[in-house]
C-alpha cells in the first residue's frame, strides 16, 4: 500500500497557560523516514505522544494508519512499534527469550531467530540482556519494536550515548527496515548528522509550530542560499560568500589559472539552517 500513514491538521495542545502546539500540520507517506527536529520544549514529545495515542489533544485532526489514535481499538497497536529512549526490562532473560516474549503479544510476529539475524544479534541470542553492550541493547530494542511487523515505527533518540561506529551501524539497521520491509519511521533526534543520514524528510518544530518541512539537502533553501568559496592566493587563505558560486569560481580561474589552490565551495550546513530556523537554539 502507498499513501499517507500519518495525517495531522491544526494540532493544538496546551498545559495550563503553556502552549505546547499551536496548529501543527504534518503528513508522512508510506515507507518514508521522517526526522522530527527541534529544541527542548519545542513540542516534539507532545506531538509524538499524541500520534502514539498516549496523550489527548485539545484541537485538530489526527489520523495514524487511518484511525484517530486517541480513539483507536487495541488492535490498532499491532500496526505501530515504539522504541523509547530508555527501556526497562527483565535483564535476566536471554535475548531470544525477550524477543519471544514480546512477539507473543502479536497475531503474526516475525520469527525471533530470523529477526535477530536481521538486526545483527544472532550470535548473542543466548546471552542475558544485562550483559549486552549499549549498541547491542539498542539493536534489541529495535527488534522488540518491529517484532509485531508494524507499518509505522517511532524511534525516540535512538543513538543517544553511542560511539560513532555504533551509531553508523544503527543507521544501517534503520535503512534496512525501510528498504527491505517498507517500514515507515518517525525519528526524533538531537543529532543533525543522523537526520541528514537517515531521513527522507526533516520537519523542524519550534515554539509549537512547524518552521520547515522538506528534504534535508534543500531544507530552508540550503541549495539556493549563499555559498562560501574558499581558496589560496599568494599563500594566503581567502574566502567569500556568493549567491552565484559558479560565476565566482570562473573569475578565480580566469585570474589564477585552471588549478585554483585550495579551492572549495560549500553550501550552508544543515546545522546552520536549523539554527536559523529555531533562532539559535540547539537541537
Amino acid at each position: 500500500m502507498t499513501g499517507p500513514v500519518v495525517t495531522v491538521r491544526g494540532l493544538r495542545r496546551s498545559y495550563g497557560p503553556v502552549v505546547a502546539l499551536e496548529g501543527i500540520d504534518l503528513d508522512i507517506q508510506e515507507g518514508e523516514v521522517v526526522a522530527l527536529l527541534g529544541p527542548n520544549g519545542a513540542g516534539k514529545t507532545t506531538t509524538v505522544e499524541i500520534l502514539e495515542g498516549h496523550r489527548r489533544r485539545d484541537a485538530g485532526e489526527v489520523s495514524v494508519l487511518g484511525v484517530d489514535p486517541w480513539r483507536a481499538p487495541s488492535s490498532w497497536r499491532y500496526g505501530i512499534g515504539i522504541v523509547l529512549q530508555e527501556a526497562s526490562d527483565a535483564g535476566e532473560l536471554t535475548v531470544l527469550e525477550t524477543l519471544r516474549h514480546f512477539g507473543g503479544y502479536f497475531p503474526s510476529p516475525h520469527d525471533p531467530t530470523d529477526l535477530l539475524r536481521k538486526v545483527g544479534l544472532a550470535e548473542a541470542a543466548g546471552r542475558r540482556v544485562r550483559t549486552l553492550s549499549g549498541g547491542q541493547r539498542r539493536r534489541l530494542d529495535v527488534a522488540v519494536g518491529v517484532v509485531g511487523r508494524p507499518r509505522l515505527l517511532f524511534l525516540d533518540e535512538p543513538t543517544t550515548g553511542f560511539d560513532p561506529q555504533a551509531r553508523r551501524q544503527f543507521w544501517e539497521l534503520v535503512r534496512g527496515l525501510r528498504d527491505e520491509q517498507g517500514t515507515t519511521v518517525l525519528l526524533t533526534t538531537h543529532y543533525l548528522e543522523e537526520a541528514e543520514a537517515l531521513a527522507d524528510r526533516v520537519v523542524v518544530i519550534a515554539d509549537g509550530v512547524v518552521r520547515a518541512d522538506g528534504d534535508p539537502a534543500t531544507l530552508g533553501g540550503r541549495m539556493s542560499g549563499e555559498a562560501t568559496v574558499s581558496w589560496l592566493e599568494n599563500a594566503e587563505a581567502r574566502s567569500a560568500r556568493t549567491a552565484d558560486p559558479g560565476a565566482f569560481v570562473n573569475e578565480l580561474v580566469a585570474r589564477l589559472g585552471p588549478s585554483v589552490p585550495g579551492l572549495t565551495v560549500s553550501r550552508p550546513r544543515l546545522e546552520d539552517v536549523y539554527l536559523d530556523l529555531v533562532g539559535g537554539n540547539k537541537p
